[in-house]
């Protein structure tokens, strides 16, 4: 048995109930999800080398571009091998001190991708509404200092919600409803009161969607009201079709959040909760380097370049 365990706690290890207890989908939905996997990994990586080897990619945009590209790659990783293991053994175990751990970079990287997807909107608002003083809004004093933010807000924001995880006492029941360790499921299993822990969720969750979506949101107001303003409709809409895309995947990652963790536990059945957390924990960082890159000129060139060099040499 794992000796590291909370002094107060019996548990030694957690059993991972996975995504569905149903025999004849383990195997097929083992397969689905190893290829999500596949296609976040590839992606991710893949725009993260493109943007580091052409340096016309080296702007304020693509900066913040590459450091989404790591947080998806990241989290996903800290998922979902795990998750799959639950597809083909009978059971995923888990130590209490693997449990925490997981937690812990789960949330880290989580909080992380909230508040860069609002540097990115902030980021798209001084490029269309004041591009005349771009390079000066965003110089790269200023874009090391709001990435330090970023992963500031997700170190204190993961170490307060596992911080007063690890002082809750585990009995007997160690089985996790879900496929990862998630605040909710285990709040579930604790003896003892968990009203500071609820309290932290609404107040951490809160400020973690609600800080990044004001921004967004007001962002997207301002660039909207300058989009209007432009008079070629070609211009319009190539820029519509870029906020567009970035809205498209702010709602999924903070609509499947607040869902997930902003409605109280009566309201929404755990397995209602493991598919809505799916969005954020696999669809999203599988989707992002599509939405943010494929449908990108300068990427699409950048890929090409470097394909034709690789072919050549």
């Amino acid at each position: 048995m794992p000796e590291t365990v909370a002094e107060n706690s019996s548990v030694t290890e957690f059993i991972l109930e996975g995504l569905t207890s149903q025999p004849e989908l383990q195997i097929p939905l083992f397969f689905l999800f190893l290829g999500f996997y596949v296609v976040t990994v590839v992606g991710n990586l893949g725009l993260i080398t493109l943007i580091g080897l052409n340096s016309h990619l080296h702007t304020p945009m693509y900066f913040f571009l590459y450091n989404l590209s790591f947080i998806d790659f990241c989290y996903s990783t800290v998922i979902t091998p795990k998750m799959l293991m639950s597809f083909v053994s009978k059971k995923n175990i888990i130590s209490y001190a693997g449990c925490m751990t997981q937690l812990f970079f789960f949330l880290f990287f989580v909080i992380s991708e909230s508040f860069i997807l609002s540097a990115m909107a902030y980021d798209r608002y001084a490029a269309i509404c004041n591009p005349l003083v771009y390079m000066a809004t965003m110089s790269p004093q200023i874009c090391l200092l709001l990435l330090l933010g970023v992963y500031v807000m997700g170190f204190v924001g993961a170490m307060a919600h596992t911080a007063c995880m690890v002082r809750l006492t585990f009995c007997a029941n160690n089985l996790v409803d879900h496929y990862m360790c998630d605040i909710l499921p285990l709040l579930e299993l604790s003896c003892t009161s968990t009203h500071v822990n609820e309290l932290v969720v609404f107040i951490v969750v809160g400020l973690d969607i609600g800080v990044p979506t004001v921004t967004i949101f007001i962002s997207y107001a301002l660039i909207l009201s300058s989009i209007l303003h432009i008079r070629s409709t070609e211009g319009r809409s190539k820029a519509f079709s870029t906020c567009s895309s970035h809205i498209i995947a702010v709602s999924l990652f903070f609509g499947s959040g607040a869902f997930m963790y902003l409605k109280p536990s009566s309201l929404l059945p755990m397995n209602q909760g493991k598919v809505s957390s799916l969005f954020y924990t696999i669809v999203v960082p599988m989707l992002n380097p599509l939405i943010y890159s494929l449908r990108n000129k300068d990427v699409k060139s950048a890929l090409k370049k470097t394909l034709s060099k690789v072919l050549f040499s």
